[in-house]
């Protein structure tokens, strides 16, 4: 094409909404994990007149794309959003493939299973599958749970540089749910060592009484977290040196490779052979 025809095109039309546009970014900051609880800096930050900003946290928190925080602390994306991202998933990517691995690791321990990502400070739970048990797993999908207190969570950040823990929580209370869990950083930084050397996180009425759990990592196909399985159970399961122990680890790190196969990790040092 020649400058002259490029000059003479016609403009595509744009068929752009605008205010669909500033929503999106008031969500896609949010997700960075700014909580907007000055609605003047982030109207500036966003470039968005504030009276709009404002009616636009409505419109999502109304929607439950967005949750409002307690005690004026901002917000958090919200729910029906997760869920929305865990439709998408399921259809291309982690969901789609952990769907059978949860329901193998179920039949295998009678246990109730577990997917789940780490957002901040919390984890986010996007699949389960459970045995036929009165002892079955209430978590749904979408549940928000703190990262330091469970499995999941604690796996996940030990995964994280030493700087980053520590930035991540460097103006937050670590609560206790029991008195297992850790509520100082310096505990949780040895915790998580401990997680890390062992390949598994595990718990014993660490975030709920008489309730065990253990969790491991999946891959991605450059290596990098893509999130972590777990299971849980009645605490005496998880009691250390107990009969099934040994076969809980074992089948949750086969089961976290098994899926991390599938999304293209070959182990170290596969990521920089790809590149």
């Amino acid at each position: 094409m020649s400058e002259t025809e490029t000059e003479t095109k016609p403009d595509a039309p744009d068929y752009t909404v605008p205010p669909v546009s500033r929503a999106i970014a008031v969500l896609r900051h949010i997700a960075a994990g700014n909580r907007c609880r000055n609605s003047s800096q982030t109207a500036k930050a966003l470039g968005i007149n504030r009276t709009t900003l404002i009616r636009l946290l409505a419109t999502l928190e109304a929607e439950e794309m967005i949750d409002a925080l307690p005690d004026g602390g901002g917000y958090r994306l919200g729910t029906s959003l997760i869920a929305l991202a865990a439709q998408a998933l399921n259809e291309r990517g982690i969901l789609q493939m952990a769907r059978p691995v949860l329901r193998d690791l179920v039949d295998r321990l009678n246990l109730s299973a577990h997917l789940g990502i780490i957002d901040g400070r919390e984890i986010v739970y996007l699949a389960r599958e459970t045995p036929n048990s009165h002892l079955a797993s209430t978590v749904r999908e979408g549940t928000r749970l703190p990262a330091h207190a469970t499995t999941i969570g604690r796996i996940l950040l030990a995964e994280l540089p030493l700087a980053a823990l520590r930035d991540l929580y460097a103006d937050a209370a670590l609560e206790a749910f029991t008195d297992k869990t850790r509520t100082t950083l310096a505990a949780l930084e040895a915790q998580l060592a401990a997680d890390r050397a062992r390949g598994v996180a595990w718990s014993v009425a660490n975030f709920e009484p008489e309730i065990g759990s253990a969790a491991a990592v999946v891959r991605d196909h450059l290596g990098r977290p893509a999130g972590a399985l777990n299971v849980t159970g009645h605490a005496s399961v998880f009691a250390e040196g107990g009969p099934q122990t040994a076969d809980i680890e074992a089948a949750l790190k086969e089961a976290a490779a098994r899926l991390s196969r599938d999304l293209g990790y070959r182990g170290p040092g596969a990521a920089s052979s790809q590149a």
